[in-house]
């Protein structure tokens, strides 16, 4: 088996030298990590069971994923599956961590496969890894009778076989048969490197949007700037604190700072938003929410 360096391999070779565990000096192991959390118990039971782990990362190199990554993510599910292990249930512990370290390795595979995310529900995950499998099967079979299979149902028996909607296997099969692109990457030789990032669309402001908006806000400001110039000081300060501020003031606070009860402050400041009014009618009906 190859691996992806000199420390994959020492790690690996001193996996395969650990002890073998017997049922009971297991039991007595776990029992101590469950009940009294030692921590020498439970490195003494996973690196007893790291060359199970290993050898399961290893079936799955062929998805791409470096050696050393998947060794990683199988010893993340030997360590989930001791942390979960009962003694109690009577069940051996390389049985039932051999479910914790699959699941962890197939969850890194498929994270890994693809930018676009590949599947996540437990149909999806299934068609993944068994998909080619299945259908190499039963293409054989097929060609075994004389039986010619069209591409409809091809598919449609290996949604039968793994048990998931057909439409489930025509989404996998459709994604397995692509692979990532850089949007760096040239369109074609007779584009002169034109990158296919130059053919998307811009969703950002147009120039002649942005200039529009800039010309729209100014007019919107020099219209409020003339109908606060209708008022009186004390009316322009009370819109201004009242809407003009990131955070607007309380009628109680302009009136304890004005000297007058909330309910004054309310009537000044209602009575400059109609002298406001009276100001803009007729310019732009843009600037109506502002007062209301």
């Amino acid at each position: 088996m190859a691996f992806d360096g000199p420390s994959d391999q020492t790690f690996t070779r001193r996996a395969m030298k650990a002890e073998l565990l017997d049922a009971e000096t297991e039991l007595e192991l776990a029992y101590a990590w469950r009940d009294q959390r030692d921590e020498q118990a439970l490195h003494r039971l996973i690196t007893a069971y790291m060359r199970l782990a290993i050898s399961m990362a290893s079936k799955f190199r062929r998805y791409g994923a470096p050696m050393n990554d998947l060794i990683q993510e199988a010893s993340l599910g030997l360590m989930k599956a001791a942390d979960k292990f009962d003694p109690d249930r009577g069940v051996r512990f390389s049985t039932y961590a051999v479910w914790w370290i699959k699941a962890s390795i197939q969850d890194h595979v498929m994270r890994n496969w693809s930018m676009v995310r590949t599947g996540s529900t437990s149909s999806q995950k299934s068609l993944f890894f068994n998909l080619r499998r299945v259908q190499a099967r039963l293409e054989r079979e097929a060609l075994a009778i004389g039986e010619t299979l069209s591409g409809h149902d091809l598919r449609a028996r290996i949604a039968a076989d793994v048990g998931v909607p057909l439409k489930d296997v025509e989404m996998m099969m459709g994604r397995l048969a692509g692979s990532d692109f850089s949007l760096n990457a040239t369109q074609s030789a007779e584009d002169e490197g034109r990158e296919w990032i130059d053919a998307l669309e811009d969703d950002g402001p147009q120039a002649a949007e942005t200039v529009e908006n800039s010309h729209d806000t100014e007019t919107l400001r020099q219209w409020l700037m003339t109908a606060l110039n209708h008022l009186n000081e004390r009316e322009r300060f009370i819109v201004r604190e009242r809407k003009l501020r990131e955070e607007p003031r309380t009628l109680e606070s302009l009136g304890t700072e004005l000297g007058l009860s909330k309910e004054r402050v309310r009537q000044l400041e209602s009575a400059a938003f109609g002298k406001m009014r009276k100001s803009l009618e007729g310019q732009s009906a843009e600037v109506h929410h502002f007062l209301a």
